[in-house]
Protein backbone atom coordinates (compact mmCIF):
# COMPACT_ATOMS: atom_id res chain seq x y z
CA UNK A 1 0.00 0.00 0.00
CA UNK A 2 2.44 2.53 0.95
CA UNK A 3 4.49 1.84 -2.36
CA UNK A 4 1.05 2.54 -4.64
CA UNK A 5 0.62 5.72 -2.34
CA UNK A 6 4.18 6.68 -3.02
CA UNK A 7 3.33 6.18 -6.47
CA UNK A 8 0.42 8.03 -7.09
CA UNK A 9 2.24 10.58 -5.33
CA UNK A 10 4.84 10.71 -7.64
CA UNK A 11 2.82 10.77 -10.71
CA UNK A 12 1.04 13.47 -9.40
CA UNK A 13 3.37 15.35 -8.87
CA UNK A 14 4.54 15.18 -12.36
CA UNK A 15 1.49 16.45 -13.37
CA UNK A 16 1.33 20.00 -11.51
CA UNK A 17 3.58 22.12 -13.05
CA UNK A 18 6.22 23.25 -11.27
CA UNK A 19 4.68 27.33 -10.98
CA UNK A 20 1.90 25.39 -9.12
CA UNK A 21 3.68 25.08 -6.26
CA UNK A 22 4.43 28.35 -3.87
CA UNK A 23 7.68 30.27 -3.79
CA UNK A 24 8.21 31.49 -0.27
CA UNK A 25 10.81 34.32 -1.21
CA UNK A 26 10.34 36.66 -4.62
CA UNK A 27 13.37 35.85 -6.51
CA UNK A 28 14.54 39.60 -8.91
CA UNK A 29 17.20 40.29 -11.52
CA UNK A 30 18.40 42.24 -13.94
CA UNK A 31 20.14 46.10 -14.35
CA UNK A 32 22.48 46.97 -12.22
CA UNK A 33 21.40 50.57 -12.09
CA UNK A 34 17.79 49.75 -10.40
CA UNK A 35 19.07 47.35 -8.40
CA UNK A 36 19.63 50.09 -4.95
CA UNK A 37 15.88 51.41 -5.45
CA UNK A 38 15.14 47.65 -5.75
CA UNK A 39 17.12 46.35 -2.99
CA UNK A 40 15.72 49.36 -0.72
CA UNK A 41 12.03 48.34 -1.09
CA UNK A 42 13.27 45.11 -0.88
CA UNK A 43 13.79 45.83 2.39
CA UNK A 44 11.47 47.62 3.34
CA UNK A 45 9.09 45.03 2.35
CA UNK A 46 10.41 42.78 4.52
CA UNK A 47 10.97 44.73 7.68
CA UNK A 48 7.56 45.75 7.68
CA UNK A 49 5.47 42.54 6.62
CA UNK A 50 5.43 39.06 7.16
CA UNK A 51 6.68 38.12 4.56
CA UNK A 52 10.24 37.50 3.45
CA UNK A 53 12.72 39.67 2.09
CA UNK A 54 12.96 39.44 -1.37
CA UNK A 55 16.20 37.83 -3.11
CA UNK A 56 17.85 40.73 -5.50
CA UNK A 57 20.83 40.22 -7.57
CA UNK A 58 22.44 42.65 -10.15
CA UNK A 59 22.87 40.63 -13.55
CA UNK A 60 22.53 43.06 -15.97
CA UNK A 61 19.60 44.49 -18.06
CA UNK A 62 20.27 41.73 -20.48
CA UNK A 63 21.20 38.85 -18.56
CA UNK A 64 18.44 39.88 -16.06
CA UNK A 65 15.96 39.24 -19.40
CA UNK A 66 17.64 35.83 -20.26
CA UNK A 67 16.81 34.19 -16.53
CA UNK A 68 13.54 35.90 -16.25
CA UNK A 69 12.64 34.18 -20.15
CA UNK A 70 13.99 30.97 -19.32
CA UNK A 71 10.62 30.28 -17.97
CA UNK A 72 7.45 29.95 -15.43
CA UNK A 73 8.71 27.08 -13.12
CA UNK A 74 8.78 28.26 -9.74
CA UNK A 75 12.42 28.28 -9.39
CA UNK A 76 12.62 31.05 -12.27
CA UNK A 77 12.36 34.73 -11.34
CA UNK A 78 9.55 36.51 -10.67
CA UNK A 79 10.81 40.20 -11.67
CA UNK A 80 13.48 41.32 -13.65
CA UNK A 81 15.08 45.10 -13.34
CA UNK A 82 15.94 47.02 -16.65
CA UNK A 83 17.35 50.11 -17.16
CA UNK A 84 15.61 49.99 -20.73
CA UNK A 85 12.23 49.12 -22.21
CA UNK A 86 12.38 45.15 -23.25
CA UNK A 87 13.30 44.60 -26.82
CA UNK A 88 10.64 42.49 -28.99
CA UNK A 89 13.70 40.02 -29.74
CA UNK A 90 13.31 39.33 -25.71
CA UNK A 91 9.57 39.22 -25.70
CA UNK A 92 9.97 36.56 -28.28
CA UNK A 93 12.27 34.57 -26.29
CA UNK A 94 10.25 34.73 -23.01
CA UNK A 95 7.23 33.52 -25.34
CA UNK A 96 9.04 30.51 -26.73
CA UNK A 97 10.10 29.65 -23.21
CA UNK A 98 6.04 30.18 -21.79
CA UNK A 99 6.78 33.23 -20.73
CA UNK A 100 3.52 34.79 -22.26
CA UNK A 101 2.20 37.52 -19.89
CA UNK A 102 4.52 40.55 -18.45
CA UNK A 103 3.20 43.51 -16.33
CA UNK A 104 5.66 46.52 -17.32
CA UNK A 105 6.34 49.21 -14.37
CA UNK A 106 7.78 52.38 -15.20
CA UNK A 107 9.34 53.23 -11.64
CA UNK A 108 11.48 56.40 -12.23
CA UNK A 109 13.71 58.08 -14.16
CA UNK A 110 17.37 58.06 -14.23
CA UNK A 111 20.47 60.15 -15.71
CA UNK A 112 24.06 58.66 -17.41
CA UNK A 113 26.48 60.71 -16.01
CA UNK A 114 30.17 60.84 -17.72
CA UNK A 115 32.35 61.41 -14.24
CA UNK A 116 35.29 61.81 -13.17
CA UNK A 117 37.23 61.73 -9.70
CA UNK A 118 37.16 65.12 -8.22
CA UNK A 119 40.73 65.67 -7.86
CA UNK A 120 41.04 66.44 -11.47
CA UNK A 121 39.14 69.27 -13.08
CA UNK A 122 35.84 68.31 -14.40
CA UNK A 123 35.17 68.10 -18.15
CA UNK A 124 32.39 69.95 -20.09
CA UNK A 125 31.44 68.30 -23.15
CA UNK A 126 29.15 67.73 -25.69
CA UNK A 127 27.39 64.61 -26.90
CA UNK A 128 29.36 64.76 -30.83
CA UNK A 129 33.02 65.49 -28.60
CA UNK A 130 32.31 62.27 -27.09
CA UNK A 131 31.26 60.48 -29.74
CA UNK A 132 34.46 61.41 -31.46
CA UNK A 133 36.26 60.52 -28.26
CA UNK A 134 34.40 57.06 -28.47
CA UNK A 135 33.26 55.47 -31.72
CA UNK A 136 35.08 53.13 -33.19
CA UNK A 137 34.89 54.71 -36.54
CA UNK A 138 34.80 58.52 -37.34
CA UNK A 139 34.41 60.24 -40.48
CA UNK A 140 37.95 61.98 -42.22
CA UNK A 141 38.69 63.54 -45.46
CA UNK A 142 34.77 61.53 -47.00
CA UNK A 143 35.76 58.20 -45.48
CA UNK A 144 35.03 56.64 -42.67
CA UNK A 145 38.51 55.35 -40.46
CA UNK A 146 39.53 53.91 -36.99
CA UNK A 147 39.50 55.93 -34.45
CA UNK A 148 42.63 57.73 -34.33
CA UNK A 149 42.15 59.92 -31.19
CA UNK A 150 44.24 59.57 -28.52
CA UNK A 151 44.07 62.51 -26.06
CA UNK A 152 40.88 64.87 -25.79
CA UNK A 153 42.26 67.44 -27.42
CA UNK A 154 42.91 65.59 -30.82
CA UNK A 155 38.90 65.95 -30.28
CA UNK A 156 38.82 69.52 -29.96
CA UNK A 157 41.76 72.00 -28.82
CA UNK A 158 39.23 72.82 -26.15
CA UNK A 159 39.27 70.14 -24.08
CA UNK A 160 42.34 68.92 -21.51
CA UNK A 161 45.60 67.34 -23.32
CA UNK A 162 44.93 64.18 -21.14
CA UNK A 163 44.88 60.37 -22.68
CA UNK A 164 41.22 59.53 -23.60
CA UNK A 165 40.03 56.81 -20.67
CA UNK A 166 36.97 55.93 -20.16
CA UNK A 167 35.56 53.48 -18.22
CA UNK A 168 31.75 52.15 -19.04
CA UNK A 169 28.91 48.95 -19.24
CA UNK A 170 29.50 46.23 -21.44
CA UNK A 171 26.61 45.22 -23.85
CA UNK A 172 25.03 43.09 -21.60
CA UNK A 173 23.78 46.22 -19.95
CA UNK A 174 20.80 48.69 -19.94
CA UNK A 175 23.02 51.55 -19.53
CA UNK A 176 25.44 50.56 -21.94
CA UNK A 177 22.05 50.20 -24.41
CA UNK A 178 21.20 53.84 -23.40
CA UNK A 179 24.03 55.57 -23.35
CA UNK A 180 24.39 54.76 -27.19
CA UNK A 181 21.05 55.47 -28.31
CA UNK A 182 20.85 58.88 -26.29
CA UNK A 183 24.80 59.69 -27.00
CA UNK A 184 26.53 58.24 -29.46
CA UNK A 185 23.47 57.47 -32.36
CA UNK A 186 21.95 61.29 -32.55
CA UNK A 187 25.88 62.47 -33.17
CA UNK A 188 26.44 60.21 -35.88
CA UNK A 189 23.24 59.02 -38.21
CA UNK A 190 23.15 62.34 -40.16
CA UNK A 191 27.17 62.39 -41.04
CA UNK A 192 27.02 62.62 -44.66
CA UNK A 193 30.24 59.33 -44.48
CA UNK A 194 27.99 57.37 -42.44
CA UNK A 195 24.77 57.89 -44.81
CA UNK A 196 26.49 57.23 -47.50
CA UNK A 197 28.16 54.01 -46.24
CA UNK A 198 25.14 52.64 -44.38
CA UNK A 199 22.25 53.60 -46.19
CA UNK A 200 20.20 51.09 -44.34
CA UNK A 201 18.98 52.62 -41.48
CA UNK A 202 19.36 49.90 -39.33
CA UNK A 203 22.61 48.90 -40.54
CA UNK A 204 24.03 52.58 -39.65
CA UNK A 205 22.30 52.72 -36.30
CA UNK A 206 24.29 49.44 -35.45
CA UNK A 207 27.67 51.31 -36.86
CA UNK A 208 26.83 54.48 -34.92
CA UNK A 209 26.43 52.73 -31.80
CA UNK A 210 30.01 50.53 -32.00
CA UNK A 211 32.91 51.21 -29.34
CA UNK A 212 36.40 51.86 -29.93
CA UNK A 213 38.11 48.31 -28.50
CA UNK A 214 41.58 49.52 -28.53
CA UNK A 215 41.23 50.30 -25.22
CA UNK A 216 40.11 53.95 -24.63
CA UNK A 217 36.72 52.93 -23.57
CA UNK A 218 37.51 49.99 -21.01
CA UNK A 219 34.64 47.54 -20.14
CA UNK A 220 34.24 47.74 -16.40
CA UNK A 221 31.24 44.94 -15.84
CA UNK A 222 28.04 45.76 -14.13
CA UNK A 223 29.32 47.00 -11.02
CA UNK A 224 29.22 50.59 -11.80
CA UNK A 225 30.45 50.43 -7.59
CA UNK A 226 33.66 49.56 -9.12
CA UNK A 227 33.69 51.90 -11.45
CA UNK A 228 33.34 54.45 -9.12
CA UNK A 229 36.49 52.92 -7.53
CA UNK A 230 38.60 52.99 -10.49
CA UNK A 231 38.20 56.69 -10.65
CA UNK A 232 39.43 57.31 -7.44
CA UNK A 233 42.81 55.35 -8.25
CA UNK A 234 43.08 56.85 -11.87
CA UNK A 235 41.61 60.33 -11.75
CA UNK A 236 42.98 61.66 -15.48
CA UNK A 237 40.11 58.58 -16.76
CA UNK A 238 36.02 58.98 -16.84
CA UNK A 239 33.43 56.56 -15.87
CA UNK A 240 30.04 55.65 -17.37
CA UNK A 241 27.27 55.10 -14.93
CA UNK A 242 23.74 56.14 -13.34
CA UNK A 243 23.11 59.44 -11.89
CA UNK A 244 22.27 57.48 -8.58
CA UNK A 245 25.88 56.43 -8.18
CA UNK A 246 27.10 60.07 -9.05
CA UNK A 247 24.79 61.22 -6.10
CA UNK A 248 25.48 58.23 -3.64
CA UNK A 249 29.22 59.03 -4.43
CA UNK A 250 29.43 62.65 -4.73
CA UNK A 251 32.03 63.63 -2.27
CA UNK A 252 34.51 61.18 -4.68
CA UNK A 253 33.30 62.36 -8.29
CA UNK A 254 31.91 65.05 -9.83
CA UNK A 255 29.33 65.07 -13.51
CA UNK A 256 30.90 66.43 -16.27
CA UNK A 257 28.49 69.03 -18.00
CA UNK A 258 26.51 68.16 -21.19
CA UNK A 259 26.01 70.80 -23.54
CA UNK A 260 26.40 72.89 -20.78
CA UNK A 261 24.19 71.40 -18.09
CA UNK A 262 25.09 69.34 -15.32
CA UNK A 263 23.67 66.40 -14.25
CA UNK A 264 21.81 67.40 -11.08
CA UNK A 265 18.21 66.22 -10.02
CA UNK A 266 16.69 69.11 -10.80
CA UNK A 267 18.12 68.68 -14.51
CA UNK A 268 17.49 65.08 -14.99
CA UNK A 269 13.47 65.59 -13.46
CA UNK A 270 12.65 68.42 -15.97
CA UNK A 271 14.17 67.49 -18.81
CA UNK A 272 17.17 69.47 -19.60
CA UNK A 273 19.76 66.88 -18.80
CA UNK A 274 19.83 64.95 -22.11
CA UNK A 275 21.15 61.95 -20.99
CA UNK A 276 18.38 60.52 -19.69
CA UNK A 277 15.96 57.41 -19.31
CA UNK A 278 12.99 55.73 -17.66
CA UNK A 279 13.77 52.59 -15.60
CA UNK A 280 11.64 49.25 -15.59
CA UNK A 281 10.76 46.51 -13.59
CA UNK A 282 8.80 43.67 -15.42
CA UNK A 283 6.79 40.52 -13.29
CA UNK A 284 5.94 37.72 -14.68
CA UNK A 285 2.21 37.55 -14.50
CA UNK A 286 2.15 33.55 -14.14
CA UNK A 287 3.27 33.70 -10.80
CA UNK A 288 1.09 35.67 -9.40
CA UNK A 289 -0.79 34.09 -6.74
CA UNK A 290 2.16 31.45 -6.96
CA UNK A 291 5.06 33.08 -5.62
CA UNK A 292 4.26 34.75 -1.86
CA UNK A 293 3.57 38.71 -1.85
CA UNK A 294 4.79 39.21 -5.10
CA UNK A 295 1.32 40.98 -5.87
CA UNK A 296 2.12 43.04 -2.58
CA UNK A 297 5.57 43.82 -3.41
CA UNK A 298 4.72 45.41 -6.83
CA UNK A 299 2.21 47.32 -4.92
CA UNK A 300 4.99 48.71 -2.69
CA UNK A 301 7.29 48.90 -4.95
CA UNK A 302 5.05 51.85 -6.62
CA UNK A 303 3.66 53.30 -3.82
CA UNK A 304 3.45 57.51 -3.27
CA UNK A 305 5.49 56.21 0.01
CA UNK A 306 8.48 54.66 -2.23
CA UNK A 307 8.27 55.77 -5.29
CA UNK A 308 6.36 59.48 -5.00
CA UNK A 309 7.68 62.71 -5.23
CA UNK A 310 8.56 62.45 -1.73
CA UNK A 311 9.06 58.76 -1.69
CA UNK A 312 12.32 56.98 0.39
CA UNK A 313 13.19 56.23 -3.07
CA UNK A 314 13.47 59.71 -4.28
CA UNK A 315 15.83 60.18 -0.98
CA UNK A 316 18.11 57.22 -2.72
CA UNK A 317 18.89 59.35 -6.48
CA UNK A 318 15.30 58.17 -8.33
CA UNK A 319 13.82 61.01 -10.44
CA UNK A 320 9.94 60.22 -9.97
CA UNK A 321 7.90 59.80 -12.37
CA UNK A 322 4.85 62.78 -12.49
CA UNK A 323 2.17 62.04 -10.47
CA UNK A 324 -0.59 60.81 -13.43
CA UNK A 325 2.16 58.88 -15.08
CA UNK A 326 2.48 56.55 -11.56
CA UNK A 327 -1.24 56.47 -10.71
CA UNK A 328 -0.95 54.88 -14.25
CA UNK A 329 1.56 52.29 -12.60
CA UNK A 330 -0.49 51.56 -9.52
CA UNK A 331 -3.64 50.58 -11.78
CA UNK A 332 -1.55 48.35 -13.29
CA UNK A 333 -0.31 46.37 -10.39
CA UNK A 334 -4.03 46.63 -8.87
CA UNK A 335 -5.22 45.17 -12.39
CA UNK A 336 -2.93 42.54 -11.45
CA UNK A 337 -3.89 41.70 -8.09
CA UNK A 338 -7.48 41.56 -9.19
CA UNK A 339 -6.58 39.11 -12.61
CA UNK A 340 -4.68 37.08 -9.95
CA UNK A 341 -7.54 36.77 -7.67
CA UNK A 342 -10.17 35.90 -10.66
Amino acid sequence: MKKILLSLTTLVAMAVPAAAYAAEQIQIVGSSTVYPFVTVAAEEFGNNTDFKTPIVESTGTGGGFKLFCAGVDASSPDISNASRAIKSSEREMCAKNGVKNITELKIGYDGIVLANSKAAEPYALTKEQVFFALAKHIPSDGALIDNPNEKWNDVDVSLPDTKIEVYGPPTTSGTRDAFVELVMEPSCKDLPEFKAAYVDKKDRKKVCHMMREDGHYIEAGENDNLIVQKLQSNPSALGIFGYSFLDQSSDIVQGSTISGVEPTFANIADGSYGVSRSLFVYIKDAHVGVTDGLQKFAAELISDEAAGEYGYLSAKGLIPLPQEELTEMQGRVSALVESAAE
